[in-house]
């Protein structure tokens, strides 16, 4: 069954009748199934979401209608950054946080700061610092699985496209919403796993060796 993400609590809902409803407004139509035939060109797909944890809703519109395809955007929360914990650089929650900000509005600068935001998370969790992300990317390879250097690799070149105009400039790349999502999705998955489970990691070993040495001392103590 798939999943939603809470933006507000970070839980992950099974998407259920009971947590999901979508509503299909347009200019004609008040509530119009795109099912059905001749649909309205200006129908909007909204979807509604309510976290049974903390019952908060999200809203997300997209336009489904041939003359509003290019709706794509957040209603509420209009920016869907999760919170991360302080021991996190600020310089990365908030190129982070910028990105998600940005996600409608301009997906071409969010996966440009999405790039800016892997170059941080390298340079500071594995203390490498390079000309350019290029180099740094290289320099980790063989720290990191060669499926998730691809990936990097992969991140740092779309980012690319948004940092640097092509050398015809009437060529245009475009990234659509979805695709910049993909990446801060990505940059989530990295945080996850190099700075919560870092830190989770070193809570249990500091936690299991002081109950180690309160043992040896109670033992120390029947001798």
């Amino acid at each position: 069954m798939a999943g939603f993400q809470c933006p507000f609590c970070s839980a992950i809902m099974a998407v259920t009748p009971d947590t999901q409803t979508i509503r299909r407004p347009s200019f004609s139509f008040s509530d119009e199934s795109p099912l059905l035939k001749g649909f309205s060109d200006s129908c909007l797909d909204i979807s509604f979401y309510q976290c049974p944890h903390c019952k908060e809703y999200t809203i997300l519109a997209k336009g489904i209608g041939f003359a509003v395809k290019d709706v794509n955007t957040a209603i509420r929360p209009q920016s869907q950054a999760r919170k991360y914990p302080d021991y996190i650089p600020l310089a990365i929650r908030s190129d982070y946080e910028e990105a998600s900000a940005i996600l409608y509005l301009s997906p071409k600068a969010s996966a440009t700061l999405s790039r800016r935001c892997l170059q941080g998370m390298i340079r500071d969790f594995f203390q490498i610092s390079k000309g350019n992300l290029f180099e740094e990317i290289n320099a980790i390879k063989d720290k990191i699985p060669t499926e998730q250097w691809a990936v990097l690799d992969g991140v740092r070149r779309i980012g690319n496209i948004g940092a640097h105009m092509e050398k015809d400039i009437n060529l245009i790349v475009d990234i659509e919403p979805d695709e910049a999502q993909k990446l801060i999705k990505l940059i989530e998955l990295l945080l996850q796993q190099w700075y919560i489970e870092r830190h989770n990691q070193q809570e249990l070993f500091a936690d299991i060796i002081g109950i180690d040495q309160a043992k040896q001392q109670e033992r120390k103590k029947t001798e």
